[in-house]
């Protein structure tokens, strides 16, 4: 699991605006894996310990008290792997079934022009092994191309936090890109449900997750494909 390391996002404007990563969407990723069996590593860019978004932990974020509750718990669950995370830069793709990546803004301002993880991708990818991504955490394939320019998933069927939805409850005009035009750009091919609705796209190896509420069901979807 590669979590974003940003604990801010510089906006259009040029102002810095504090973020980090997504809380539901690690916790109910990171405990759907683990109930299933499944081994999770946690890396960052650097090695930092990862920022949590303030607003997904409260009403601001459109998180009832005894959801944030349940998820500070979690996380402190995990505190061990979260205070001394993986450097990045040292995961070798060999080593892993998978890649996940949670969202949050900060993926935007970190992994979507880390050559690490562009690399560690690439290769996942290549070998034919799961890469997911959920909500803003498709952010981070935009790191994936190559030096010719090519896009490692151009033509490839995924989904993200959509462009409505970042106008509905996102940073709307204040963000300095949208995910899902940036990726359309590149040559993916991004499919949408409705605005919050639980989504989930398999493309052969790659699994994505449009928003918050789809993390469970993102994980799952990486569980069934592990076998």
């Amino acid at each position: 699991m590669v979590i974003t390391g940003a604990d801010s996002l510089t906006l259009a404007d040029g102002t810095s605006h504090p973020t980090g990563y997504w809380a539901e969407e690690v916790v109910a990723s990171h405990r759907a894996l683990r109930e299933a069996g499944i081994e999770v590593d946690i890396a960052t860019p650097g090695g930092v310990r990862p920022t949590v978004d303030p607003i997904s932990l409260d009403e601001r974020g459109g998180v009832p008290e005894a959801a944030a509750a349940e998820f500070r718990a979690y996380l402190e669950s995990l505190d061990d792997q979260l205070a001394r995370p993986l450097v990045l830069a040292e995961v070798d793709a060999a080593d892993y079934d998978g890649v996940y990546l949670p969202g949050g803004h900060g993926p935007m301002q970190d992994l979507a022009r880390d050559a690490d993880l562009g690399r560690l991708l690439t290769d996942t990818d290549r070998s034919g092994k799961i890469v997911a991504a959920l909500c803003h955490g498709p952010a981070g394939l935009l790191s994936a191309v190559g030096a010719d320019g090519a896009f490692a998933f151009a033509g490839r069927r995924l989904t993200v936090f959509t462009d409505e939805e970042e106008g509905q409850g996102g940073l709307k005009d204040a963000s300095p890109y949208l995910v899902e035009s940036r990726l359309r750009g590149l040559g993916a091919v991004v499919e949408s449900g409705p605005a919050w609705s639980s989504t989930v796209v398999v493309d052969r190896n790659v699994i994505t997750g449009q928003n918050p509420q789809s993390s469970a069901d993102t994980a799952h979807q990486v569980v069934k494909a592990l076998g």
